[in-house]
């Protein structure tokens, strides 16, 4: 694309709606063609508090942009992606990607039939504390991994006006904390080790009494067999370590990568133990501890359009994110290990 890309947000539900309008409107490849919500009050207050133009008409905006991105309630994302494609526009697309596995195979069906390009937004994807992760696990320093433990979550759970959200409505958001959370956790795991094949899971919704899950643990199998914990809630009032992996030949911890860890410490956040050697602190500082997250995202989106590379994430992405917190939900419910099936995509 030449000259500044017009960018159309639509939706407004998802906080990191205002992080996105914040990155489009820092950059230099960029500007904001509008947004759009079906809430006319809540997209009236958003444009006033961001300082962007509110089009009414959904059609007369996507009418004036080059790219889309969607940041509504999860229950919408189909039918905005529907939009989007229609006019035949690039997608950035919050995540979870649907409510469902049905919802997520319509989307891609209609993104597919459209030809057009999409991006799912997985934030941890562009963080320099996940590179150095992966550059580490792949380096064989560890050893044989045979454990990785990620805990992911917040305690905006405790808060009032959060358990009066839409991510607390099943019908709005497809599930609680560890579809909202875990599935960034689920695209870590796929991101740094590949595939799992089975899911365990136990959930509970005893601390806060909502219609979702505010606290879950799930355990994923992999082939090799190596044992992948996810532990998420919405209500960590403190954490530390975010994510350990351990191996055969060493250790690794990181912190400061969620909001529960966020507040914890100011160095040190990276930490390796490598047999022969000790404990190493890297020089790594998360997004999480700049205060310049979920930017990140949207930058990546606008690089890829202004390059005309492809898109860094995948709706194939999003799928197989999806599918992991699926079978573990799957799991929950009848108290066995459950297969993960990643539907019609081939390895």
């Amino acid at each position: 694309m030449s000259g500044q890309i017009r960018i159309a947000i639509l939706g407004v539900q998802h906080y990191h709606a205002n992080f996105w309008t914040r990155a489009v409107l820092q950059s230099d490849k960029a500007m904001m063609a509008g947004i759009w919500d079906p809430d006319p009050v809540l997209a009236a207050k958003f444009a006033q508090t961001q300082k962007v133009d509110y089009i009414a008409d959904c059609e007369e905006l996507l009418a004036v942009c080059d790219a889309v991105a969607i940041c509504s309630a999860t229950s919408d994302h189909r039918e905005f992606i529907r939009k989007a494609a229609h006019a035949n526009l690039p997608i950035l697309c919050e995540k979870p990607l649907g409510i469902s596995t049905d919802d997520n195979i319509e989307i891609r069906e209609i993104v597919e039939t459209a030809g057009v390009r999409f991006m799912q937004s997985f934030p941890k994807r562009f963080d320099p504390a996940t590179a150095a992760v992966r550059n580490i696990v792949e380096s064989g320093d560890l050893g044989d991994i045979f454990l990785c433990r990620v805990r992911h979550g917040h305690s905006h759970g405790l808060g009032e006006e959060f358990r009066k959200e839409w991510f607390v409505d099943p019908a709005k958001s497809g599930g609680g904390t560890l579809l909202d959370e875990g599935i960034h956790a689920a695209d870590f795991l796929r991101y740094i080790f590949g595939e799992p094949e089975e899911a365990n899971a136990a959930i509970s919704s005893s601390t806060l009494g909502l219609p979702v899950e505010d606290t879950a643990q799930a355990t994923f199998s992999y082939a090799d067999g190596l044992i992948a914990e996810v532990s998420t809630s919405w209500c960590f009032a403190a954490a530390d370590a975010s994510i350990e992996i351990y191996g055969t030949s060493g250790t690794l911890l990181l912190r400061g990568v969620d909001i529960a860890s966020r507040p914890t410490s100011e160095s040190d956040f990276l930490r390796v133990f490598r047999s022969g050697s000790g404990w190493e602190s890297l020089d790594v500082l998360p997004h999480f501890k700049t205060g310049v997250f979920h930017e990140h995202v949207m930058w990546a989106f606008l690089d890829a359009l202004a390059a005309g590379t492809p898109m860094p994430v995948g709706i194939d992405d999003g799928i197989r994110a999806f599918a992991m917190i699926d079978a573990a939900y799957r799991a929950a419910r009848t108290g066995a290990r459950t297969l993960i099936a990643y539907p019609g995509i081939s390895t």
